[in-house]
């Protein structure tokens, strides 16, 4: 190949022509595009992408290709950030237990008293699960429910984490009078806030019930 052409090859610059008429240098196109990266807000936009389709379709029927055009991504930007399915699925339970730990554990830690905590719980649970990603964890468990599997396990790691933590509280709430002696009831308070908002979240009077049924099975008076 001569100099000259190997010098026009150099200086050629491929175009692109876009749907609205506008022209761009595929070199500056390729400069503006970057794929996801962990922690920034297209990573969280896959995570709640995969959530929804979680929610809705569950594992076995995630598409990988609609989440990642739910996200406003290919599935090739996908896959530069996670290997395939069951690593997508992994990051969605390991986001979805630290968000509800931001948004429904740690401020419930501010009420007097561990009666106290565990109503408001079981009320910023109902207000957590009117987003369809927060049902991801619910819809996961019911799915892998006596199956060995990854993503299973991860789900039943962060419920037993939960489950030990209630029962700390209840087990506070008696010693100090606010919850009155019985069996245990952590499993139970869990189940019904969670059963409950499978049903009545995101309609009217959701944290009212939520509340009510929390009191319920903890045995704790409403204040008057």
């Amino acid at each position: 190949m001569s100099e000259s052409v190997e010098q026009r090859l150099t200086d050629l610059e491929v175009r692109l022509t876009f749907l609205d008429g506008t022209v761009q240098s595929l070199d500056a196109t390729m400069a503006e595009w970057r794929p996801p990266e962990r922690g920034d807000a297209g990573w969280r936009d896959c995570l709640e992408a995969a959530a929804r389709g979680l929610s809705r379709a569950g594992y076995g029927n995630l598409v990988l290709e609609q989440v990642a055009s739910e996200a406003g991504y290919t599935r090739g930007a996908l896959y530069h950030q996670f290997a395939g399915k069951e690593e997508l699925a992994l990051a969605v339970v390991e986001w979805a237990a630290a968000t509800w730990d931001e948004e429904v554990w740690a401020p419930a830690q501010r009420e007097p008293g561990p009666a106290a905590v565990l109503i408001a719980l079981a009320r910023g649970h109902i207000v957590f699960c009117r987003r369809d990603v927060a049902r991801v964890m619910m819809a996961l468990r019911m799915e892998f429910d006596r199956r060995e599997h990854p993503v299973g396990r991860a789900v039943r790691k962060v419920e037993k984490r939960n489950l030990g933590r209630v029962a700390a509280q209840i087990e506070a709430g008696r010693r100090d009078g606010s919850i009155p002696p019985g069996p245990p009831l952590a499993a139970a308070l869990l189940g019904a806030i969670e059963g409950l908002a499978m049903v009545v979240a995101g309609k009217p009077h959701d944290e009212d019930l939520a509340e009510r049924v929390a009191r319920g099975v903890l045995g704790v008076p409403e204040a008057e």
